[in-house]
């Protein structure tokens, strides 16, 4: 049934590594500069100004695809400690301690750590992937 799509697998990759890659860059603008939606009030300045640099670059460099093994394997790191700094505490399963986005993301950047940049990067018009 899905083999229709086996053909444009390079594309999707890419689709997919430049969306995740945006909508993380989104959350660290948010934690840094307040857009596209404010920070809530009494946000630690710790994780404001460590975990919001991480996002916002790493973010960045996966959507572009530069750098992107590396950018993405710290990025992967960053949601692991996010998870349990954040949610793994409160209750066993991520459904039920909000942290399915945090472990989403975490193993998302984790696969395209390993499987690198791919088609539509700037890792792959100069030859590293």
């Amino acid at each position: 049934m899905a083999a229709f799509m086996q053909p444009f697998a390079p594309q999707t990759y890419a689709l997919m590594r430049i969306i995740v890659g945006l909508l993380f860059m989104s959350h660290g603008l948010s934690k840094l500069v307040g857009w596209p939606v404010p920070m809530p009030a009494g946000a630690p300045a710790a994780i404001v100004y460590s975990a919001g640099p991480i996002e916002a670059i790493g973010g960045a460099l996966i959507a572009m695809g530069l750098f992107t093994r590396w950018a993405a394997f710290i990025c992967s790191g960053q949601m692991a400690v996010a998870y349990w700094m954040a949610h793994g505490l409160k209750a066993w399963h991520p459904a039920a301690n909000g942290g399915e986005p945090a472990v989403m993301y975490c193993f998302v950047f984790l696969f395209i750590a390993a499987y690198g940049a791919g088609a539509w990067s700037v890792d792959a018009s100069r030859g590293a992937s």
